[in-house]
């Protein structure tokens, strides 16, 4: 009878490490997978600025210094190694394109040519998976921090060594500002 008690007890110990290691497991191979679906996404946005600049540079011709200024922000995204780094360029480049588009008011044929049309549509698109995938992103790291923080995950997270919370992917100081609207 005692054996059978000590079995069933190893048994629910067992079960409770094992699931426990393999949701902190799953969680920070969540993480990472939301990371690579942002990824792709800065990719290939920044895939289209080259097209937007070329479309660009031929009505803007005054505009050398805002064009200068996208390319060396793409340069910088595509150069990132790591989440602040990506993070810095991702927020230089969309600052950039802001730019871009703001000025383009001041073209018409430019605000007119379909090309322009086409690519602001895409890049439009491509802001939204952006902020979509940011969300999932900090949702998996909230629930993977949640997990290695409260007991019982804490113990497991430090007994296979990922008991170090994940950073969220945050906007930067100028972006919480209100945006100022002049007329």
């Amino acid at each position: 009878m005692i054996w059978i008690i000590a079995i069933i007890a190893l048994l629910v110990v067992i079960g409770i490490v094992v699931y426990y290691v393999n949701k902190i497991i799953v969680l920070s191979n969540r993480i990472d997978n939301a990371w690579s679906q942002i990824d792709v996404q800065l990719k290939k946005r920044s895939d289209l600025v080259p097209n937007l600049v070329e479309t660009v540079k031929g009505y803007m011709k005054h505009e050398k210094d805002v064009i200068r200024m996208v390319t060396e922000a793409r340069e910088k995204m595509m150069g990132a190694k790591n989440l602040k780094e990506k993070a810095a360029a991702e927020k230089e480049l969309t600052q950039a394109l802001k730019t871009i588009f703001a000025l383009a008011e001041n073209y018409p044929q430019l605000k007119a040519s379909e090309n322009f049309k086409l690519l602001q549509e895409q890049l439009e698109g491509i802001e939204n998976k952006i902020a979509y995938a940011r969300q999932f992103y900090n949702d998996s790291v909230l629930r993977f921090n949640n997990t290695i923080s409260t007991i019982p995950g804490i113990w497991f997270a430090r007994i296979i060594g990922k008991n170090k919370p994940r950073e969220y992917f945050e906007i930067g100081e100028e972006e919480r500002k209100p945006v100022k609207v002049e007329f």
